[in-house]
């Protein structure tokens, strides 16, 4: 059976470039963005770990740690983490898991038979202090993930986890956002000092809590 969103995010032990790690004390109290990928020496990949690599400041502010796999051995991850690091000018510093039994890949649903039956999708989890799977996207092998868009709802994750707020289509940090349903206009009002738009008793907006 699948994860779906507001699962537990199964536990688990690997062996990773950064050494042999228990996913829930490695994530702690932080957030967590677990991303699997085809195979090593891929093109695509190389650009998505380079990619993340390049990002990690963006996500150490937003407490987040990030967890890369594929179903190749420890071997092909050091000899590629030197790749990625001389292609995309940058630096691996987060781990990548070594899953050859693919007993994480099954565990995460990250084998999609249809696309592929040895390898593993571009399967993307943001999990939650609390453990839960607060988001997953699935991308083909032939797409690299967009990481911008992965800050995005990060950013949008955590307004919502700490004021009550959802964010709009397209939105974008610093922008408005919007009072969830459970808050009343009444509560709003008192909650978010900043001023609440009503544009309908349902569709109410507020600056952005945190800026």
């Amino acid at each position: 059976m699948s994860l779906r969103l507001g699962d537990i995010a199964p536990n688990f032990s690997a062996n990773t470039s950064e050494g042999v790690i228990d996913f829930y004390e490695y994530l702690g109290d932080s957030w967590g963005v677990l991303f699997s990928h085809p195979a090593d020496y891929t093109p695509v990949c190389t650009t998505e770990l380079g990619r993340t690599a390049s990002l990690k400041d963006e996500f150490e502010k937003r407490n987040v740690k990030v967890l890369a796999l594929s179903v190749d051995s420890l071997a092909r991850h050091e000899g590629w983490i030197k790749d990625i690091n001389e292609t995309q000018h940058t630096q691996v510093a987060f781990p990548i898991i070594a899953d050859e039994d693919k007993s994480i890949a099954h565990a995460y649903d990250m084998i999609h038979p249809n696309a592929s039956e040895t390898t593993t999708v571009r399967s993307l989890f943001i999990i939650g202090p609390d453990k839960k799977v607060k988001l997953q996207i699935t991308y083909p092998a032939s797409t690299g993930r967009n990481f911008v868009e992965v800050l995005r709802v990060i950013d949008s994750l955590q307004l919502t986890a700490n004021y009550s707020v959802a964010t709009p289509a397209d939105w974008k940090e610093g922008e408005d956002v919007i009072v969830v349903p459970a808050v009343s206009t009444e509560d709003a009002i008192k909650k978010f000092p900043k001023g609440v738009n009503i544009v309908k008793p349902y569709l109410r907006y507020t600056p952005q809590p945190n800026k």
